[in-house]
């Protein structure tokens, strides 16, 4: 497939656009028992394609970590402060790809209908307040999630109001970058 004009302005589709931007490779720093697991999980993080170097090498200079644990799991760290995201190790390159990018990008991934963290290390949020999060990751102002939800603006900050003091948030972006990595929301 070729480029379409539209209305005077030339439109790529996505192999075209794929070829003229190149996703920018990122360095994961594999962490294995043993050599074989290593050259293993070098392979896959290469057919995925990205560069793998050995965790000695890559102090400080690493976009990701990627690590075999006792399971059959691949972990997944993107900082030092990151409690990291626990993968089967059976991922295609693409689902591969995708998770180191996302973990790379500050976000946590796990398989469809997983948790990301244990409960007991997440705050406990309502049914309540977690809507009025997820509005908030939406963009939604406290008007428009008072409408959505059918409360009040009032309703709405007071559960914003126990959304920041659970997640330890100063304002509205800080409580969803903390509900997004912290597992309570998904956008």
């Amino acid at each position: 497939m070729g480029a379409a004009a539209l209305n005077g302005v030339e439109v790529l589709d996505a192999d075209r656009l794929s070829a003229t931007t190149p996703a920018r490779r990122l360095l994961v720093a594999v962490v294995a028992r043993d050599a074989v697991r290593h050259a293993d999980l070098s392979a896959r993080v290469a057919l995925a394609g990205h560069t793998a170097v050995r965790a000695e090498d890559a102090r400080g200079i690493a976009d990701v970590i990627l690590a075999t644990t006792e399971a059959p799991t691949l972990q997944l760290n993107g900082r030092c402060d990151d409690p990291g995201s626990t993968l089967p190790t059976g991922l295609s390159a693409v689902q591969l790809d995708a998770a180191l990018r996302a973990v790379a990008a500050g976000l946590r991934v796990s398989l469809p209908g997983e948790t990301l963290a244990d409960d007991a290390a997440r705050p406990a949020l309502t049914p309540r307040e977690q809507d009025v999060l997820t509005c908030l990751g939406e963009g939604l102002s406290n008007k428009a999630v008072a409408r959505r939800l059918g409360i009040s603006a009032h309703t709405v900050k007071f559960h914003l109001e126990a959304v920041f003091i659970k997640l330890g948030a100063t304002s509205r972006s800080e409580a969803v970058a903390k509900g997004l990595r912290g597992g309570l929301i998904l956008l």
